[in-house]
Formats: C-alpha cells, structure tokens, sequence
C-alpha cells in the first residue's frame, strides 16, 4: 500500500525503534545516590514535563531511506503529538498527528491523508518497530521512560566514578537495558539494549542538555539500531517546555484523497 511507502512516515517512526535478584552494587561512593532514590530522581524530571514545542534538523539512515530535512514537533501530553516535516525554503511535505487512540497522516505532496485507529500490532504492521504511543513521545522529547524500574533492583549499579551506570538483566529473555547518567547533573547520557552477553542491538545517547524548570533536556539525540542498520540525528535549534497549548489539529485541504487504514 501507499501508506507503508511513504517515505516521510518512516521518518517518523524510525526514531522510536526510539525504551527481581538483588542487585550486584559495585564501586560505592558515599556521597552519591543509591540506586532507588536516583531513579525516582530521573522519572521525577521526565513528569515535570507536559507540554514540549520544537524544532531543528532531522537526518536519517537506513537501507530503506537515507533523508535529511527540517521539522517540527509538538508535544501534549498525555494524548497528542504533531509533527511536522519541511523541505528546502520550507515547503510543507507532511504532517503528522497521533493520539493514544487513532493517527492522521497527511502526504502534503500527494494530497492524501491516512488515518486509522492507533494499537501496537497496527503500528508495528506498518512501521515494522515495536511501537507504543508513550515511547513515540518520550523519543521526541530526548526523554527515557523508567517507570517499570522504580519497584525493580537493577543487577549491577556502579556510582563510583563520574557516572552512575545501571544495569537491569532479564536471564529470562535474555536481554539487558545499561543507562549512564552524569553525577553532577542528572542528564541520561546514554542507554544501550543487548542480547546476552555483550550483542549491543540498539543504542541512543543524548547530549548538549540545556536546563528547563530544573530538568535537563538534550539538544542533540543520536538513535543507532544496529541490528537493522539504521541511524538517526535530532538536532533541535529551540525548544519550550510546559507553555500552554491549544487542542493539536491538522489543516487538511477539502480535495485531499483519504484512505482509512
């Protein structure tokens, strides 16, 4: 179908591709947080975000589509986000507003929508990604959601050095999720998912934070799945946090073609 062939829609989705022992504690440093405090720490600041506007360059590599262009997104949580994809001199090429429960895909170039009803198995039929609505915002917001570790003990926690790194195995699937997060700051600096033992599969890291009402938010967010071989550059120019944000819609003209998915 045309939907899956749209390059733009790619753009989008590519992105969130960006997410019980006790725990083996190595490397104490007594002026540093133990593990648990540290987490409700780092999911505090992700909270204290509701509403996120930016803007900046997007640049992605694949097999599939190697692309660069301009975009914006805007983000009200805990049901909508908009995003916007533009083109040289700022031609309008796509836009794109996604709710918990239903999505509108507009092909400027094409003057066709798509839209549909917004679930897992239809996000993953179409994007080929293990897709959630939160993790589609949390990846344009340069944010990590630990909500499913704050009553979880990660197996290794070293805060010793200049960085605490966390560590949660799951010997059940096989798999484990590293975090490294700055002392001094609290930035989430990098994540990276494995296979056992040391098979790095997907990996984001974040940098140039700047600080909004206490919360630092990266400018610069890098995602490399390598077990697809693609990559993906965010470089955002501005963002605003927690302003005040009217209902999220789509100019959709009269004529445009719309294909229900």
């Amino acid at each position: 179908m045309r939907f899956i062939k749209s390059n733009y829609l790619i753009i989008f989705l590519l992105l969130s591709v960006l997410y019980g022992c006790a725990p083996s504690v190595t490397n104490i440093s007594e002026e540093s947080l133990p593990y648990d405090r540290l987490v409700k720490k780092l999911e505090g600041n992700r909270r204290k975000i509701n509403t996120f506007i930016g803007n900046g360059i997007l640049n992605v590599e694949s097999t599939q589509l190697t692309a660069k262009g301009n975009f914006e997104v805007s983000i009200k949580k805990p049901d909508s986000i908009k995003i916007s994809i533009y083109g040289p001199w700022g031609i309008d090429l796509a836009h794109a507003l996604v709710t918990k429960k239903d999505f509108i895909f507009y092909d400027v170039m094409n003057n066709t929508v798509y839209k549909g009803e917004i679930n897992k198995p239809v996000l993953q039929e179409i994007f080929k990604v293990d897709l959630s609505f939160d993790e589609l915002v949390d990846a344009f917001a340069g944010a990590v959601n630990l909500t499913d570790k704050l009553r979880l003990d990660p197996t290794e926690y070293d805060n010793a050095g200049e960085d605490y790194i966390m560590t949660y195995a799951d010997s059940s699937k096989k798999v484990k999720s590293v975090y490294q997060i700055s002392q001094k700051k609290l930035e989430i600096k990098k994540y990276g998912y494995y296979k056992f033992p040391n098979n790095l599969i997907l990996q984001s890291t974040f940098s140039d934070f700047k600080v909004f009402e206490d919360v630092p938010i990266p400018f610069k967010v890098l995602v490399e799945n390598k077990q697809n071989k693609q990559k993906i550059n965010i470089e955002y120019r501005n963002i605003k946090v927690n302003t005040e944000i009217e209902d999220l819609n789509l100019s959709i003209p009269s004529d445009a073609e719309i294909i229900e998915w």
